[in-house]
């Protein structure tokens, strides 16, 4: 029920800040004055404001809606030595980064797992799972958080959430184009737009959407090489890598991690053949040589 009523806010939000915006433009109608034929200036950007308010909107909220889909326990003040260490460690780090200290917060999972999340680089919020922290070597910890923090130094929940912006855009316009051709050559609507705009759009924006969701992936998993170099020079070459061996070791357990946080975890699970391209992680094989050639 938390999870509907979320999401119904989270559009409620979205079609108010754009309403807004765009009268504060003057944007009106899609469609010409003359209601024959669309005014693309004015459909590009209402499907600007619309794709670049979700996005936003998802961004600023995406600390609170990591803490509540994880779990997280924010650790304010270390209830034991290894709390301790890791708060200490995540400091440094973050120091050496260039970013202000992040929230560290652990989640309840059995499964190896951490995640980097928040709209600002120096608000940010690092979370490892209760299974990684108890399995693995101190070592290998730092390196990992070491990647996550390398994710908010680097700016990457900002730019994910800005190409998705542009993506949403772009996928809402041509699929708009698309379902008002159709409903011009096919169904003969002279003047507005008939039912059948609304039902080709509607089906072009999903189709639209699963193609270019390949571009988003590919930026996710482009972000992640850099990610494990920058765990690899906060923590060690040799942690990271130990780490990522491990996880593939382990890559036979169900993934636990809420599908909404996938693309901000450290592992995402293993695909293959076309749904590779769908993958927000690169193959781990590819990460650990992809460590081990590289310059640090």
């Amino acid at each position: 029920m938390f999870r509907i009523g979320l999401f119904l806010l989270t559009n409620i939000a979205i079609i108010i800040v754009a309403g807004f915006v765009m009268s504060l433009l003057g944007v009106g109608s899609m469609l010409d004055e003359s209601g024959t034929g669309l005014d693309l200036t004015n459909l590009l950007i209402i499907c600007f404001i619309f794709g670049m308010t979700g996005s936003i909107i998802s961004l600023l909220i995406s600390k609170s809606i990591a803490k509540w889909s994880t779990k997280t326990q924010i650790i304010d003040s270390p209830r034991n030595g290894t709390e301790r260490w890791l708060m200490d460690e995540v400091r440094e780090m973050s120091m050496r980064a260039g970013i202000d200290m992040p929230e560290v917060g652990i989640f309840p999972m059995s499964q190896a797992n951490a995640f980097a999340t928040g709209w600002n680089r120096n608000k940010a919020l690092v979370a490892i799972s209760s299974g990684m922290l108890e399995r693995y070597s101190k070592e290998e910890i730092k390196a990992v958080m070491g990647h996550e923090i390398g994710h908010v130094a680097n700016g990457d929940m900002i730019t994910l959430a800005l190409i998705q912006g542009v993506i949403n855009t772009f996928v809402m316009f041509f699929a708009r184009i698309i379902g008002f051709a159709v409903d011009r050559a096919v169904f003969k609507t002279e003047r507005g737009v008939g039912p059948a705009f609304y039902i080709v759009t509607i089906v072009a924006q999903i189709v639209l959407a699963i193609l270019a969701s390949i571009i988003v992936m590919w930026f996710s998993r482009y972000r992640e090489f850099k990610a494990d170099i920058a765990g690899a020079e906060l923590g060690s070459r040799n942690g990271m890598i130990s780490a990522l061996r491990r996880l593939k070791a382990e890559s036979g357990i169900p993934d636990q991690m809420p599908e909404s946080m996938n693309a901000f975890g450290i592992n995402s699970g293993k695909r293959s053949g076309i749904k590779a391209l769908f993958m927000s992680h690169p193959p781990l094989d590819q990460r650990i040589k992809a460590l081990q050639e590289a310059q640090i």
